[in-house]
């Protein structure tokens, strides 16, 4: 499973893509407003820090604004996935840009079927929104098991199922278990998902009787034996 990471703050950026976790970015333009900085300009340092795919989202809802303002983008880097709504205009404006050899990622997907037209119009993702079902007493999750289900009998669909709006780390395992291909994290859950209380506990135990034989792995040269002072 690829790990993308979902927001447009550069320095949270830079410290996951450290962790050598990090597959790739999605934005959008909510998410870069709030950073209060160039669209433009924060879309492409985005993709000199991450080598995989990063998202930006258009912001036309006509196809022919739509398909303009994906070309314009997709000339930015070549790792930008043109990310279009899972519209009318938008499955038109995905066709023509994957058609031009163009990555895109169709977003605000809702429903299998929705899932279904987007892969056949050539798309490189699909974004269920997982967590937005949740939200209004509908399985999020049993969405993804749909479309990763559904594509698995036409080999010839390329869409990877990206599993969006995701609130915590069960919905990333659950992700995983169905076999989707890619989760988009805020920061905060892939930090959450290193966390666990016995792991911090069984560390401090280990500290605590390695401590007390008074040795440092540092202080030994290859032999085991204590290396004089410098």
């Amino acid at each position: 499973m690829k790990f993308f990471i979902d927001t447009a703050d550069i320095n949270e950026i830079r410290d996951l893509a450290s962790t050598g976790l990090v597959d790739g970015v999605t934005t959008n333009p909510s998410l870069i407003a709030k950073t209060g900085r160039d669209f433009i300009s924060t879309v492409r340092e985005i993709c000199q820090i991450v080598p995989g795919p990063v998202s930006a989202e258009v912001t036309a809802t006509d196809h022919a604004t739509m398909l303009k303002e994906g070309q314009k983008l997709a000339r930015i880097a070549k790792n930008i996935a043109v990310k279009v709504p899972l519209t009318r205009d938008g499955l038109k404006t995905c066709k023509r840009l994957s058609d031009d050899g163009t990555m895109v990622n169709v977003t605000l997907c809702f429903s299998a079927a929705q899932a279904i037209l987007a892969a056949k119009a050539g798309a490189s993702f699909i974004s269920p929104f997982v967590g937005r079902l949740d939200d209004v007493a509908t399985d999020g999750m049993l969405l993804i098991k749909d479309i990763v289900d559904i594509y698995k009998q036409y080999p010839r669909f390329k869409t990877e199922v990206l599993v969006a709006s995701v609130r915590g780390p069960l919905h990333v395992v659950a992700a995983a278990r169905m076999g989707a291909h890619v989760v988009t994290l805020p920061p905060n859950v892939l930090r959450q998902m290193y966390a666990h209380p016995l792991t911090d506990k069984g560390l401090a135990s280990f500290l605590e009787d390695w401590k007390k034989t008074g040795q440092s792995i540092l202080g030994a040269d290859d032999s085991g034996k204590k290396q004089a002072a410098e």
